[in-house]
């Protein structure tokens, strides 16, 4: 997600990812139309280093991430589900952020101990001296150098998935299958433009006509979306793809932060039976639900975007219990992970708490500042 430096996302205008920055000011969001362009930094690790010479190397990079950031989430289910945690380490940003972007205030020293850095931004600083836009997340930085190597959200996962085989666990899924990847790109778009984005625009929204025709763009696209998934169990195919890992994203924020907070009031996740039941299925299988901090989430928005919430009060609910609810979603058949299997727990390190736990330590914490 990015900042309002030139407008990136999670209350912001402007880029792709989460841009934690505050140059304008907190209290910049949600005042001026919202816009996201493309990623600055596009150099791709691939598996021949084809790219600017950036080879998948095990050990070798580093993924920065907010545990907030919808589109940094994305890469730590597609890290989680690939079995990439011991070749891909690991950062994890404080969920609130300070006048320099994101911060490693999480770590001992208020510093990323591999990195060694205090900010994200001196990744950013380290690859382009003069660079200044918005610092986001997801950020892949190159461990040796400390350089930034790309802070292109729509890329990571699809380079995690097909690039980075070498390195997958035993029994890893295909999240971007050949075969299917025309039909996977067209269900991503609609998504993508309506509800990935759509609820930023209806939250960021400076008019009423603005904000108007993004709630019926994404209201439309959640009735399209949950009628194609009323009688099958994934976007595409019968399996796991990079489409759901796209929606879940989107989907497991929406009643704790985009239903209020944003606006998007017209129902909840959990009144659509469809969509509900989707997403708990998705959020019980191991890799989805284990990287979701409901504490962090919550934290975020609501203190980060003093211009649409300035007393910064974190609300106590919603009741996150029912997460953990059957779904039966299993009668539609499919099988989450193909011919493979489910990846092992998350290391403990990573683990993050339960829904039931998130929902009392977000009300225990409403108040504070920091993590």
């Amino acid at each position: 997600m990015s900042a309002p430096t030139d407008g990136t996302t999670d209350g912001t205008t402007d880029a792709g990812g989460e841009d934690g920055g505050k140059t304008l000011g907190n209290a910049a969001y949600g005042h001026k139309p919202f816009k996201r362009s493309k990623s600055h930094f596009t150099d791709r690790i691939t598996a021949d280093g084809r790219d600017h010479g950036w080879p998948v190397e095990p050990g070798r990079y580093r993924l920065v991430v907010s545990r907030a950031c919808p589109w940094a989430s994305r890469a730590l289910v597609s890290r989680r589900l690939l079995g990439l945690e011991d070749a891909l380490s690991l950062a994890v940003t404080d969920p609130i952020q300070d006048e320099r972007s994101w911060r490693f205030t999480l770590d001992p020293g208020d510093r990323d101990p591999v990195l060694g850095i205090r900010f994200l931004g001196e990744a950013y600083a380290a690859r382009e001296p003069d660079y200044s836009g918005g610092i986001s997340v997801p950020a892949v930085v190159d461990v040796p150098t400390g350089k930034l190597v790309t802070n292109d959200y729509q890329q990571i996962t699809l380079d995690l998935a097909t690039e980075w085989t070498a390195l997958h666990r035993p029994g890893a899924p295909d999240l971007y299958p050949e075969p299917l990847r025309d039909e996977i790109d067209a269900v991503m778009d609609g998504i993508y433009r309506d509800v990935n984005n759509g609820v930023y625009k209806c939250g960021f929204a400076s008019g009423q006509e603005e904000y108007d025709d993004a709630f019926r763009a994404l209201f439309h696209r959640l009735d399209l979306v949950s009628q194609r998934l009323a009688d099958r169990r994934y976007l595409v195919g019968d399996t796991i793809t990079e489409a759901d890992i796209r929606l879940f994203t989107t989907l497991v924020r929406f009643d704790a932060v985009y239903h209020g907070h944003f606006k998007c009031n017209r129902f909840k996740i959990t009144e659509d039976r469809v969509l509900w039941g989707y997403a708990r299925d998705l959020f019980q299988t191991p890799g989805f639900g284990d990287t979701v901090d409901f504490d962090h989430i919550k934290r975020h928005y609501y203190q980060v975007h003093e211009g649409i919430n300035p007393t910064r009060i974190v609300p106590g609910g919603p009741d996150l219990s029912g997460w953990l609810t059957p779904h039966h979603r299993e009668e539609l058949g499919g099988r989450p992970f193909g011919d493979g299997t489910p990846p092992g727990p998350p290391p403990a390190a990573e683990s993050v708490p339960p829904p039931d736990t998130a929902h009392r330590v977000a009300g225990r914490s409403a108040g504070g500042p920091g993590s």
